[in-house]
């Protein structure tokens, strides 16, 4: 009878022992087997999840909805603690037209109908050039040039881009004709969109739009960046000097 308490015991203690060091990993970072998840495990409400169906149970009010989960209007991410970068970062204060809500596709957006591109003239970019970063600003701005602008703009700014070769588009301006263009009138028609080029504010966070108003500018003037160059605001005009 012991021999046999002792070996129900013994077989008991040694799955036990299989079991647990069976969980275990050499990857420190891995969390090892689990074997009942759904214990402890919730299923997090994610963005970009389609719960009309989840673990192959649908529900097909969910699947004509969208799923995509949006943060709480008027949120603002948490950027760090340096105030400049915070300050750039914070909600674009301008607002679109009215006429963007079919033009672009602004519906439930904040509009107006104050002319605020013109408004937008007098903001010059928080964005400070110096000589220390112009470097890598003008290498950011190139970067998001080519990836988001030259298609149709063109690698030198001169609206002969891929798609306007093609045909396929018309009416790309070519930069060196848009000098009298404020910096908050670039960043207005890059946010909101101008013309038929739609709205990058969805694409591009505003610390990246002010990088590209910086590479717009080098378009217009060769010596923009420089240590000689002096930027000011005459009128109601942005006047950029090589000296």
């Amino acid at each position: 009878m012991k021999m046999k308490v002792k070996g129900i015991f013994g077989v008991t203690l040694l799955t036990i022992t299989v079991t647990i060091l069976g969980s275990c990993s050499a990857d420190k970072n891995s969390s090892g087997f689990e074997y009942m998840p759904d214990m402890y495990r919730s299923a997090a409400i994610e963005p970009y999840v389609d719960y009309g169906e989840v673990r192959e149970i649908e529900d097909m009010d969910l699947k004509m909805k969208l799923s995509a989960k949006v943060p709480p209007f008027g949120t603002i991410p948490f950027y760090g603690t340096d105030s400049s970068e915070v300050s750039i970062m914070l909600p674009y204060g301008r607002l679109a037209h009215t006429s963007f809500r079919s033009t672009h596709g602004l519906y439930g957006a904040n509009l107006t109908s104050a002319n605020e591109y013109e408004l937008a003239a007098a903001d010059l970019n928080p964005l400070k050039l110096t000589p220390e970063n112009s470097e890598i600003l003008f290498k950011k701005g190139k970067d998001l040039f080519m990836s988001n602008c030259a298609h149709c703009h063109g690698e030198k700014g001169d609206g002969n881009g891929p798609m306007v070769v093609s045909g396929a588009y018309a009416g790309v301006p070519d930069y060196n004709n848009l000098k009298e263009l404020g910096d908050g009138q670039l960043f207005y028609s890059i946010y909101y969109g101008k013309g038929m080029m739609g709205a990058h504010g969805p694409i591009l966070n505003k610390k990246e739009i002010w990088t590209l108003v910086h590479y717009i500018r080098k378009f217009q003037n060769a010596d923009y960046g420089t240590a000689n160059v002096v930027t000011e605001i005459v009128g109601d005009e942005l006047v950029v000097d090589a000296k």
